[in-house]
């Protein structure tokens, strides 16, 4: 499968999953508004997610999927299934530990979190970090199953797997919420069942896909078995990684925590402002980001094992290209489109006009540098294919303190939008500095024709971006709350012209787009 076909099918999955999370969002926006128990919810969501990030698909997965893909390369079968069945083992005992020692700490988590939140709120956070705790378990043995699939092609798995979390979430607020409240309980912990039922659904829909590759991890249960596998060579590399991996993310995670933190001491309902942003500002950044992240890495690492630099400095070139060509046009919907984007997706029952306001600002804070949040996931992956996961770990220790000082700047004039435009801009210093890395050692030559690339794209977007605009402040997207029907086809009407427009003027330009659908 070409490099395009198989970023394609995981950003088309992807898709799938954004579609049904927006449908989540906007039941839950529906259903519960924005108070302090929904501040709790995405507090005591955050906490599983963001430890997710550390051992999951974060440091786990940057450190184990070079290693993994070397190892099929280099090793053969049989030494890549043992290294398989040996980080399983390492990672299952300390994944139990850890949801242990999480769930008893859960109060402790919550006040490192959110101290900001009043009391009835801080105790529903807690609580609800309890019931989801291990869910970090399930999703990081899916990070594992995840990487092996990718790295034997076969993406269409992981792809699909978080659309199950959305669909349990959606059902608890469609049908668990009012249950809950029947039942004299507070229907927000719905939510947090949800969640748990779709950790462990998305874990065992795994199953069957490493069975059928002959994959499947045997997990060892005795003592001397658990001994062995954290004395294996595999293994003791993929810490040796992780480590520093760790710090990285970590640093990622710091950042998010820190602001987390800052808008809990804002004006009630900064949280879910910032979350409701995220939302959006993930549609993007994983369609495009991280669909090329997953496929490149894998082939990166192939190229380097194989000593192909021509291949690998190739397929840089392609990714970048692709978040330029699909990322610049995104930023600029964020920037001069988050009313209409907001106002249709979100702006119903208890979720109020100033509600869509006040995301649309967050939105806007991400769009800033949007091009940059997508392509650290291109740069970050040519990294660690050379097994070099301290050079992005100490750019990300200097962005963080960069982020504070922005937030120290900005916050007391821009309150919550100010979090998410530190962040932003932090990403694009962050892209600039890998780029300039992998420039400085010569694993990246860009291909002739970027200067006119960049000129071509730059000018489809600014002919767009007018069109948004004007689309923007021509209709008033609150009023039309009364037709619902009316302000979705029309949101998808400009869309869709928007669309047209932009790849329009790319075409008339001369760019030529079936070149990198080739590659």
């Amino acid at each position: 499968m070409s490099l395009f076909k198989s970023a394609s099918t995981v950003s088309l999955l992807t898709l799938a999953s954004r579609v049904t999370g927006l449908l989540r969002d906007w039941l839950m926006a529906s259903a519960f508004g924005v108070s302090g128990l929904t501040d709790a919810f995405n507090v005591a969501f955050r906490i599983p997610n963001l430890l997710r990030r550390l051992f999951g698909e974060g440091a786990f997965s940057q450190a184990f999927v070079p290693v993994l893909a070397a190892s099929k390369e280099r090793d053969g079968i049989e030494a890549t299934r043992h290294l398989i069945d040996a980080v399983a083992t390492a990672l299952a005992w300390a994944l139990a530990a850890t949801c242990l020692a999480g769930m008893l700490a859960a109060p402790l988590l919550v006040l490192l979190l959110a101290s900001g939140l009043d009391a009835a709120s801080f105790e529903a956070a807690a609580r609800m970090t309890r019931w989801m705790f291990p869910y970090i378990g399930c999703m990081s043995l899916v990070a594992l199953s995840a990487g092996i699939l990718n790295t034997w092609k076969r993406f269409a798995v992981p792809a699909v797997t978080p659309v199950l979390l959305n669909l349990c979430m959606i059902a608890a607020a469609w049908l668990g919420a009012p249950l809950f409240a029947r039942l004299g309980l507070e229907p927000i912990y719905a939510m947090a069942a949800g969640v748990m039922l779709g950790g462990a659904l998305q874990l065992a829909v795994q199953v069957p896909a490493l069975r059928r590759l002959g994959l499947l991890p045997r997990i060892a249960l005795s003592w001397q078995r658990l001994r062995a596998a954290w004395a294996d060579a595999g293994v003791r590399q993929v810490l040796s990684l992780m480590l520093p991996a760790l710090l990285g993310v970590g640093v990622a995670q710091l950042s998010l925590l820190i602001n987390t933190q800052i808008a809990s001491h804002l004006a009630k309902g900064s949280v879910t402002w910032v979350w409701y942003a995220d939302r959006l500002m993930e549609f993007p950044t994983a369609l495009l980001g991280v669909a090329l992240g997953v496929v490149l890495t894998p082939q990166l690492t192939a190229a380097r094992a194989s000593g192909d630099e021509a291949a690998y400095s190739a397929m840089l070139d392609w990714g970048l290209r692709l978040v330029v060509l699909l990322g610049l046009p995104c930023a600029a919907a964020l920037l001069v489109f988050g009313t209409p984007l907001i106002a249709t997706l979100f702006h119903y029952g208890q979720f109020s006009a100033g509600d869509v306001q006040r995301v649309a600002l967050a939105l806007a804070g991400y769009g800033a540098g949007l091009v940059g949040l997508v392509a650290v996931k291109v740069l970050a992956p040519g990294y660690y294919a050379s097994l070099d996961i301290r050079t992005p770990v100490k750019i990300a220790v200097a962005v963080l303190a960069l982020t504070q000082c922005l937030n120290l700047l900005l916050v007391p004039h821009l309150q919550h939008a100010a979090l998410t435009l530190s962040i932003a801009l932090g990403a694009l210093v962050n892209a600039a500095w890998l780029l300039r890395g992998l420039r400085r050692r010569g694993s990246y030559r860009p291909q002739p024709g970027w200067r006119l690339f960049a000129l071509q794209v730059l000018a489809a977007t600014l002919l767009m971006a007018a069109f948004l605009l004007w689309g923007s402040r021509h209709f008033d997207w609150i009023a039309l709350r009364a037709a619902p029907l009316q302000r979705v086809a029309l949101l998808a009407g400009l869309m869709a012209a928007a669309g047209g427009i932009y790849f329009g003027a790319l075409a008339a330009g001369g760019v030529r787009l079936r070149q990198l659908a080739r590659r």
